[in-house]
């Protein structure tokens, strides 16, 4: 059974429950326990675990989840260990993986809107939606989601890939950047395929989206054609790109990403390249 995202809380409560619990970002899990990572609540009860800020996100399997976050001078006890999410890919299933970044998504948003933002009183949790709501002044504050374009450049038969400043490990990806107040997402991705690389694009079309949850992205994916220029990166994030075949490419991002996706359209699409002459190159 997928995942069912819901706010309401379950009547009872199990102790089979899935709780995503973080501290500075990072996710709770039973060290060393690769059958279940994610700890149930028997598992917290065990160890007088009390995650504070406790927020239903639905059932999954049968089973409630939550996410909460743990006072800043909790001792972390044997058998426990915290990891930031993205290291998790590959051991956790791909919808475990969702939902611990939901959870990481409504921890995070739960901790900056503790107090309203006009007034200063301190907001409560709205009863018929997912919501924020100020007892004083009525301002309500939804779940942030701040919207990002991430755009595969296509140049005859090679795609554009940069390294970004932020990057570990020294992987190329597709571009991306957040949109700005008043443009359109088509936009963005003409500006941001410009300031970092200095090119212009045409024939910009979507190709799909991601929620991206650390903390709280919301990936919309386009393709896009060259339409000239030459590359000159702009140091600031970009530090390297260039054109490249679909047999001659670097190391790129997990499966997982909404980029790969594109590379691996791009790879599907361009199977047979005028570098190499092949009918499949991959």
């Amino acid at each position: 059974m997928p995942f069912k995202p819901d706010f309401i809380h379950p009547t009872t409560e199990s102790a089979r429950s899935l709780w995503f619990v973080f501290h500075e970002g990072r996710l709770l899990i039973k060290a060393g326990d690769e059958d279940q990572l994610i700890p149930r609540a028997r598992d917290l009860a065990k160890f007088e675990i009390s995650p504070i800020h406790k927020q239903y996100l639905g059932e999954m399997n049968g089973f409630p989840c939550y996410a909460g976050e743990l006072a800043h001078n909790h001792t972390l006890l044997d058998g426990f260990s915290f990891e930031n999410v993205r290291k998790l890919f590959g051991l956790l299933e791909e919808e475990l993986i969702w939902v611990a970044g939901r959870a990481n998504q409504l921890v995070d948003w739960n901790q900056s809107h503790q107090f309203c933002g006009r007034c200063g009183q301190a907001t409560e949790d709205k009863p018929n939606e997912r919501a924020k709501i100020c007892p004083q002044c009525s301002l309500i504050n939804y779940p942030r989601v701040s919207p990002a374009i991430i755009v595969a450049v296509i140049k005859d038969d090679k795609i554009l890939l940069g390294s970004n400043r932020r990057f570990k490990g020294g992987f190329y990806s597709v571009l991306a950047g957040f949109a700005e107040p008043g443009e359109s997402l088509e936009e963005c991705v003409a500006r941001e395929v410009n300031e970092e690389v200095g090119i212009a694009v045409k024939n910009i079309r979507y190709f799909g989206s991601q929620p991206w949850p650390f903390p709280n992205s919301l990936m919309v994916g386009f393709i896009a054609d060259y339409a000239g220029g030459r590359i000159e990166v702009d140091k600031s994030e970009i530090v390297e790109a260039d054109w490249y075949s679909a047999c001659n490419l670097p190391l790129i991002p997990p499966k997982i990403s909404i980029a790969r996706q594109l590379i691996d359209w791009f790879v599907d699409n361009y199977t047979g390249c005028n570098t190499c002459n092949l009918t499949s190159c991959t």
